[in-house]
Order: structure tokens, then sequence, then C-alpha cells
């Protein structure tokens, strides 16, 4: 019996609901290296890879996916290799936006503008603008992004604010602050899944990630599949998530 069957059981099941998977989609240079191809080769399995993960996430009930695409410490690679991430960006935007629209997916981008090209960013603020209703998925892509970065630039809007007047140091709280972040309105993951049996989050939602539960896969993130996303699921499913506490306490 398949994740897509079970889920209903789950659903009326005293198991915590899996609604925000984040990914940390490694592996294309490494697939690629193992069959004598250009890591170029390796990002666009890579692509495909996104387009079934989407897809599953939609029939699966998930209802927010977030993909770890490109760290702002991903300037140090070859100028090439960056060039290919960005076109492979651009095209999976031009080619797949109107299916993503059709089906439903609501697309986001978190991390920093700074660096992008106008052509990049004007066509993520379209597909942001076109998709901003949807509410089949929430689809957010990492972008340009580490988590210190993150919370560093909220630190400093948070003390803008405080030095302005128009926040008081003692309203800090824990959810203000989240209301800071490139994720403000966003639910925390609920279960991190890094792909090529690395075991480390590499600057990815550090803050958010604080109380979810990890699955390491050894694929390669171009062998990422369908299955192996419901595996991760069955087993998130089958953790007893205390957040500190003694017992399991839910999230729904």
């Amino acid at each position: 019996m398949t994740l897509a069957v079970e889920k209903l059981a789950w659903q009326s099941a005293d198991r915590p609901a899996v609604r925000h998977v984040a990914i940390i989609m490694d592996g294309n240079g490494r697939w690629a290296a193992e069959r004598g191809l250009p890591h170029a080769e390796g990002h666009r399995q890579g692509v495909e890879s996104v387009r079934r993960t989407v897809d599953a996430s939609v029939e699966l009930g998930v209802t927010h996916l977030t993909l770890f695409s490109f760290s702002s410490e991903n300037w140090s690679r070859p100028k090439q290799e960056i060039n290919d991430l960005f076109g492979l960006l651009r095209r999976f935007i031009r080619r797949d936006l109107a299916d993503l629209h059709k089906n439903g997916v609501r697309i986001r981008v978190i991390g920093t503008r700074a660096g992008l090209d106008a052509d990049l960013l004007r066509l993520i603020d379209d597909a942001i603008e076109l998709t901003k209703d949807n509410t089949a998925l929430n689809l957010t892509i990492a972008f340009n992004y580490g988590a210190r970065d993150e919370i560093a630039r909220a630190a400093r809007r948070i003390a803008e604010d405080v030095a302005k007047g128009s926040l008081a140091a003692s309203d800090v709280t824990e959810e203000r602050f989240g209301s800071y972040l490139d994720t403000a309105n966003l639910p925390d993951p609920d279960l991190l899944i890094r792909t090529s049996g690395e075991l480390r989050l590499s600057n990815f939602l550090l803050w958010q990630l604080a109380y979810a539960e990890f699955v390491f896969v050894d694929a390669y993130w171009p062998d990422f599949s369908r299955e192996q996303l419901e595996a991760a699921i069955i087993e998130y499913q089958r953790r007893n998530r205390r957040f500190g506490g003694t017992s399991a306490r839910s999230t729904a």
C-alpha cells in the first residue's frame, strides 16, 4: 500500500500531520561525476527531480514544500557552474510556471536579491505575482539564501525599528522575531530531508528547523524518487515528537 492510500487513514489516526517538508537537494555534481558527465547535466537532472517532487507533494497532501536551491555560499563555485544554475532557474520558471499555476502551486522565493540579474528578478517577481492566490501547495525556493544571513538581516531590521521607536525592545519575542525572517507567515518545517548521504544542515533554515525531524537519504538528488519521499514521510510518522517535553505533542 502506498502512502497516497495510507494517508487518508493517517489523517483520522493519532499521528502527526506532515504539513511542511524542507529538502536540501544535494548531490547533483557527484551524480554527474560518477557518470562521466558535466556538472551541468547533473543540475538538469536535478530539475527533473524537482518536478517529480512537486507533483508527488501535491498528490500526498503536503501543503508546504521548501527547496534549498542556491546557497549564498555557492558564489564560490566556478563561474560557469553558477551561470548554468541561474540558467536552469530561468528555464524552470519559463517552462513550468504555467503548469505550476494550473495545478494550484503558489511560488515564494526566499534569500537575498543582491547579486542577481535584473531579468532573473523580473521572472521571480512575475512567478510570485501570478501564483499568489494558489492554495494546493506552497512551494518556497531558497535561492541565494543562507540562514545566518537571514537571521542577521532580521536582527538588523528589528534594531532599526527599535531605533525609530516603532518597536519596543521588550516586544521582541520569538514570534515577533520570526515575523522578520524570510519565512514569515510560513509554518516551520515538520520534516527535513537531505539527499546524498551528507549529515549536516549547510546553513539552511537554522531558526525554523529547531524541532523538525531529520531524514537523511543516501541517493543523490537526481535519483530522488516519489518512493523515497513516501518513505521519509512514513519514517516521520513513526517518530515521537516531544518538542522538549516528555510525551508526543500534535502540531495540527
